[in-house]
């Protein structure tokens, strides 16, 4: 049997995120889950993902990072998420504490002491920006980061996506980093969208965690289609970073340099994918995940929903 695939989740939960920790947990060694602010303030992002690694019965240690973006001032996504960060259900209350505050040195220890792990960021990047200033040998360390977020359009912007805008800063440095990069952008992940049905299967999967975690469907594709013009859900961005790494067979991808404009008026938190032809293109730096077949990958995901353990 293979061995499970190891990642270091940081994350800001968030609907998506919560999902994404659910598949790690089941298909993926977690040796660590740290979080930061983006889709909610950190004090909220923490307690989610306590909650959702109750509801699938993982004892990852967690530890809460940065606060705020490097640079810019923080913006949160209550027009998505709801103030809580996870609205649309009546969740229980963690059981236990965050093991710390220091995400970014927690970060540096756990790669240090395991070679070869993946890190998964969901969130905006500024926990992994700081760790790699801090420990620029992580790059040589690790097997890769695991991105969502940037894409060949933008949610934020007509040309910037979330993650990315809220810490810019931070994305360009972990872009221009060195590491092995896989990112799953908006071009994606819009491909895998909570839709009734879907969610349907998600309640149907699980007697407890299901119907809790149908409720934040729910409410995440209500968000969602109130804001666009025509989305029959709501797209689940985050899983696509971890099964980029457990079921890389779902994907097709291309190899191009990704970069992150910083000054643009109209273009600041862009991914700049070079997909130009011309022999003189910049060496590519990322692998840019380009489709993926939503019906299996939903498939994972109910399997991942039918494993937690909260009873």
């Amino acid at each position: 049997m293979t061995a499970k695939i190891k990642v270091l989740m940081d994350c800001d939960p968030g609907h998506d995120d919560a999902f994404a920790l659910i598949v790690a947990a089941k298909f993926a060694e977690v040796l660590g889950v740290t979080t930061v602010a983006g889709n909610a303030p950190l004090s909220h992002t923490t307690k989610n993902a306590r909650i959702i690694l109750d509801l699938c019965g993982s004892n990852a240690p967690l530890h809460s990072g940065a606060s705020r973006p490097l640079v810019a001032e923080p913006i949160h996504a209550a027009y998505i998420h709801g103030e809580s960060g996870m609205d649309g259900a009546n969740l229980p209350e963690p059981s236990r504490p965050a093991d710390g505050t220091n995400a970014v040195y927690f970060i540096i220890d756990t790669v240090r002491a395991n070679p070869g792990l993946w890190l998964v960021p969901t969130g905006p990047l500024t926990n992994i920006a700081l760790a790699l200033r801090a420990a620029p040998d992580l790059v040589d360390k690790i097997s890769g980061i695991s991105i969502m977020g940037g894409g060949r359009f933008g949610n934020r912007t007509a040309t910037a996506e979330f993650n990315i805008w809220c810490d810019p800063e931070a994305a360009a440095a972990v872009f221009d980093s060195g590491a092995k990069i896989i990112m799953s952008g908006l071009h994606l992940t819009h491909q895998i969208m909570a839709n009734p049905k879907r969610i349907e299967m998600v309640r149907a999967a699980h007697a407890i965690v299901g119907p809790m975690l149908a409720g934040l469907l729910e409410f995440f594709s209500k968000m969602y289609k109130s804001l666009h013009d025509d989305f029959e859900g709501a797209p689940l961005h985050d899983v696509c970073a971890v099964l980029a790494l457990t079921h890389p067979q779902l994907f097709t991808s291309k190899e191009t340099h990704v970069a992150v404009e910083l000054d643009g008026s109209h273009t600041r938190g862009m991914t700049v994918i070079d997909d130009r032809h011309v022999k003189s293109r910049t060496k590519a730096n990322t692998q840019v995940l380009e489709t993926i077949d939503a019906d299996a990958a939903f498939a994972v995901i109910v399997d991942a929903v039918s494993s937690c353990v909260k009873s």
